[in-house]
């Protein structure tokens, strides 16, 4: 597949610790399994897959992971430095405008710069714009749930800004893609926790009416109960008080799926797994998205 022409871009967001980045890379693993050539894409300036899959290093320029799977991190200040380059053609020229003191202390105070270059980053092979990415899915672990949102509105603040002229033009095209469900698709992550779900709920509602389209929400860490079964492996003595806490787990995670339900928005379970080798946790993520 050409990489502009029916790229997929999935985002996986969520409230901090609630395991979105582990569902990104299920989800990224997912499609490379399925034969898709696909980049799984760290936001910010700190890399979690370094350690958890225990590289030695991971950057803006993808690297190998896994058959069909490359992995990168992108952060605003290189996805801005490459975009301007591949508009000036000549690395000299950027530095002499914009690796000055000055021009560094305007960039980082412009109001939605960083997100906006990161964002076009993202949507640069649908739009035709820099350097080719040669994906046909590109799964984002995308910033928590605040930093996200604008993520989002910075197409539409800038495009706003600048009615006129390439900012204004390039703006138009970002928003273009991330409201189209042919090309963008968003997961929202909780767990059975009423935090993660009440703020998962308002980050979903807020997502669709941002960009028209339904995220689905990945109901994380979510314990499949058979309590005859578990109880076997449970001294006897404690089996009353087991099953009781068995019982309110449940109950508890069925009340919150409810909640999302309520939604309207399409809901994913993904199961508790008991396991600590990174690649057996993004597997099993994998079989059940």
């Amino acid at each position: 597949m050409s990489a502009n022409s029916k790229q997929e871009i999935i985002f996986i967001t969520g409230k901090g610790g609630v395991g979105k980045s582990a569902v990104a890379a299920g989800m990224a693993l997912k499609k490379a399994q399925e034969g898709k050539k696909t980049l799984l894409v760290e936001l910010g300036h700190l890399s979690f897959y370094q350690d958890f899959f225990g590289l030695q290093n991971v950057g803006f320029k993808p690297q190998a992971l896994k058959e069909n799977l490359d992995v990168a991190l992108w952060s605003g200040q290189e996805s801005l430095r490459e975009y301007l380059i591949y508009l000036l053609k000549v690395e000299s020229v950027y530095k002499l405008f914009f690796e000055n003191p000055i021009s560094k202390t305007l960039i980082q105070i412009a109001p939605a710069l960083p997100e906006l270059a990161i964002i076009g980053k993202i949507t640069s092979g649908p739009r035709k714009v820099g350097p080719p990415l040669n994906y046909d899915t590109i799964v984002i672990d995308a910033f928590a749930t605040g930093h996200f949102l604008a993520l989002l509105k910075a197409p539409r603040g800038m495009a706003e800004a600048f009615k006129f002229g390439p900012m204004g033009e390039q703006s138009k095209g970002i928003e273009k893609i991330i409201t189209d469900p042919e090309h963008s698709k968003y997961y929202v992550v909780s767990f059975p926790e009423e935090m993660p779900v009440v703020e998962g709920i308002e980050l979903a509602l807020e997502i669709e009416k941002l960009t028209g389209i339904k995220p689905t929400h990945a109901y994380n860490r979510y314990v499949i109960m058979d309590p005859e079964a578990l109880s076997e492996k449970v001294d006897q003595v404690n089996l009353k008080e087991f099953q009781d806490h068995m019982k309110y787990t449940n109950d508890r995670q069925q009340d919150l799926l409810s909640d999302l339900k309520a939604t309207g928005q399409p809901v994913c379970l993904l199961p508790q797994v008991f396991e600590s080798e990174p690649w057996t946790v993004v597997k099993k993520i994998a079989e059940a998205l």
